[in-house]
């Protein structure tokens, strides 16, 4: 069974490591998300999704539109989504290619563009589609070290100097604003991740780095600026959020729980991610109250969550017996987006 670190990665402990490792356990960690803010209800909506599914021999990037597949890679490298956003009648899909270091990568409308030259280890994990300008968040190698990275229209502006490793993990444009989140590793080891924000390049400082933490999503809702992760307290890995920086805790504290996503609507807040006792479970929390959305009898883990109007869709994976389905949850009813003959997953879903 094909898998990737991303795939059985629920520790925190082995996303927030040193700079080799993180290489190795990122190569297809993915994310993120890209959200988009509710648009009016005027028309029917689609909802596109974006992941991968096992080909023959490697992993194939693919996305999703209302169930329809399209297929983006050809089986010949590890290719995998891990953000989708769309604009008027385009859909830009963000991720990576392996090779003998993985390639950031674009697909728009399924055209691919590699947005680094493939010398240095490079990933993309969110982008978001405003107008006629596309941004990307992730990270490039630089021969030492990640980089945190966002890019405007294939340009990159490096967000970190180098000094420790760094992943930029999420993207949000509202007017000329630009946020990014992700993570920068402090003290250079497995337990020093600090949740950084930068507003058009500005850093922010969400944790103090007491204890571990990761920031997964942002998203942004008039003044306010919301950040999806995870926090390691007393030892356990807690699912939070941070409301312009002041935390807000969604998961029960005696279990293990990751917070990968966050959209709000209105007054809501919806967070996606995992909860875990003897084994993880999919999950949705609305303004702190968790839903289970996986049925507890194999591995699950939502990774995206958008909102319109009274419908919630998170998108995920979950386990069989031999293998893995890439889901969606409607309202909490669950839909198979393959068959389940090959392992899949779906990394990011946007309504549109």
């Amino acid at each position: 069974m094909k898998t990737s670190s991303r795939h059985n990665n629920y520790a925190f402990s082995r996303l927030a490591m040193n700079t080799a490792v993180i290489i190795t356990a990122l190569f297809f960690l993915s994310c993120k998300k890209t959200k988009t803010d509710p648009p009016p209800a005027s028309g029917p909506k689609s909802v596109y999704i974006g992941g991968y599914e096992d080909g023959s021999a490697n992993t194939v990037a693919k996305t999703w539109k209302d169930g329809t597949v399209s297929v983006l890679s050809d089986d010949t490298k590890n290719e995998a989504v891990n953000g989708i956003s769309v604009s008027g009648t385009d859909v830009y899909a963000g991720g990576y290619q392996s090779g003998v270091v993985n390639t950031a990568k674009i697909w728009k409308n399924g055209a691919a563009t590699n947005i680094t030259d493939g010398t240095k280890n490079a990933i993309i994990y969110g982008i978001y589609a405003a107008g006629t300008d596309l941004y990307a968040a992730g990270f490039e190698y630089n021969g030492t070290r990640n980089v945190a990275k966002v890019w405007k229209n294939g340009i990159a502006t490096s967000l970190t100097d180098g000094t420790n490793a760094a992943l930029a993990y999420s993207v949000f444009v509202t007017g000329t604003d630009v946020y990014v989140c992700g993570t920068e590793f402090v003290g250079g080891g497995s337990s020093s991740g600090v949740i950084r924000l930068w507003k058009n390049g500005v850093l922010q400082t969400i944790t103090g780095g007491t204890s571990s933490a990761a920031g997964y999503s942002v998203f942004v809702s008039g003044s306010d600026v919301y950040i999806a992760g995870v926090e390691v307290i007393a030892g356990k890995q807690q699912a939070r959020y941070w409301k312009n920086g002041s935390p807000v805790v969604v998961s029960d504290p005696t279990k293990t729980a990751e917070a990968r996503s966050i959209f709000v609507s209105g007054s809501d807040v919806y967070v996606a991610g995992y909860e875990s006792a003897s084994g993880p479970v999919a999950k949705v929390w609305k303004n702190g109250i968790g839903t289970d959305l996986g049925g507890g009898t194999f591995s699950s883990t939502a990774f995206s969550v958008a909102v319109d109007g009274t419908d919630v869709y998170v998108c995920g994976f979950e386990n069989s017996a031999t293998k893995r389905f890439a889901k969606l949850w409607k309202n909490g009813v669950a839909t198979n987006i393959t068959d389940g003959t090959k392992n899949a997953a779906a990394y990011s879903v946007v309504v549109k």
